[in-house]
């Protein structure tokens, strides 16, 4: 069966998110301070800074589900959420509640070590929220218990009764993610990979605008439902499904970080069944270097489009033809077709965009 795609936000839902992040305590990181934050965790509710944004990524969208207020569109849902939990006040407020009273939080200049620690600290482990209100890890269904329940409703943040009860409903939905992430997740390959990813510092961010495949390979009886998976190390993420459709187009906009020692894109693409393992419909890698270093010399020119680099096709790649690099408007855009790997048949067009490490 394919995923359901949620609507895109009116004009209206995202004036409402940019004035939910003009409140006096959304001008500023829920995690370090710095001022004048331009990403949130949708998902936690908070706004904070390209940095911990970064952090924020590298514990996987089951933890944090990362997008720019500028950059990224957003759905309906996603501000609702962001809306029903009022902000960083609101937020800290639950997750910091048990800070220790000399506990010194990472500064917007601090060190990635010590920034991705405390970020682990207060949501992956929640190791400052009330204990009653912390989510198991188990593998079994773990629930709020009663007294997690009325801890959450008599909880006080300064605000109106109806607005406590929104939060609870928001830990509720924010606890039911957890639980489906964790029951088909091994907690201990979860940890493993938190410790290797979030010691990672980011050179920037990778835009990736999932186009179209064509000539993708059957997996069904005459046809397949094709999505795509990215991945940069660690980190990864995935378009919708296209059902019964070997020439999809997603025309989906993705994004992960880029480390400083830039690591392949891997791009795998699948069929998704329902009733059996989703299979596999070709691979490729994509060399990030040639971009990077093209964004590195020319990235602060604004002018009319030009051509400021170019991957070579050769037999050692998984390029169809040469993949330019072009400059316009100071943005930094790389086209890619990709002839899939390990399969019969199928070809993939993408688009990179270069997102400098800066507000």
């Amino acid at each position: 069966m394919a995923e359901e795609y949620e609507s895109q936000t009116s004009s209206e839902q995202m004036t409402t998110l940019r004035e939910l992040l003009a409140q006096p305590d959304n001008q500023f990181c829920a995690d370090c301070g710095a001022p004048d934050p331009k990403w949130a965790s949708t998902n936690i509710g908070v706004f904070i800074c390209i940095k911990c944004s970064g952090v924020h990524r590298s514990l996987g969208v089951h933890i944090s589900k990362v997008l720019s207020v500028t950059l990224d569109e957003w759905t309906d849902s996603q501000i609702e959420t962001m809306i029903e939990v009022g902000g960083n006040a609101n937020a800290n407020a639950i997750y910091e509640a048990f800070l220790p009273p000399h506990y010194m939080k990472p500064g917007q200049d601090a060190a990635v070590e010590e920034r991705s620690e405390f970020i682990r600290r207060k949501y992956e482990d929640q190791e400052f929220l009330k204990p009653t209100l912390r989510i198991s890890s188990s593998s079994s269904m773990p629930m709020f218990s009663s007294n997690s329940k009325n801890s959450l409703k008599l909880h006080s943040l300064g605000k109106k009764t109806s607005n406590k009860m929104v939060r609870n409903s928001r830990l509720s939905r924010l606890s039911h993610a957890f639980r489906k992430s964790w029951k088909k997740c091994d907690t201990k390959e979860i940890d493993a990979k938190i410790s290797l990813v979030g010691m990672v510092e980011f050179l920037g961010l990778l835009k990736i605008r999932v186009i179209r495949g064509r000539n993708l390979a059957v997996r069904d009886l005459r046809s397949s439902d094709p999505y795509v998976v990215l991945m940069i190390g660690q980190q990864k993420t995935k378009t919708h499904v296209v059902k019964s459709n070997l020439n999809p187009i997603w025309d989906e906009e993705l994004m992960l970080s880029v480390p400083i020692s830039p690591a392949p894109l891997k791009v795998e693409v699948y069929d998704k069944d329902t009733f059996s393992a989703d299979d596999i419909m070709g691979e490729a890698e994509v060399d990030l270097q040639p971009l990077v270093s093209s964004a590195g010399i020319h990235g602060n020119i604004n002018q009319e489009a030009v051509q400021i680099g170019k991957w070579l096709a050769t037999s050692d790649n998984a390029l169809i033809k040469d993949s330019i690099i072009w400059l316009k408007d100071g943005q930094v855009k790389q086209d890619v077709s990709l002839k899939l790997q390990n399969v019969e048949s199928g070809e993939l067009d993408l688009e990179l965009e270069w997102v400098p490490l800066i507000q």
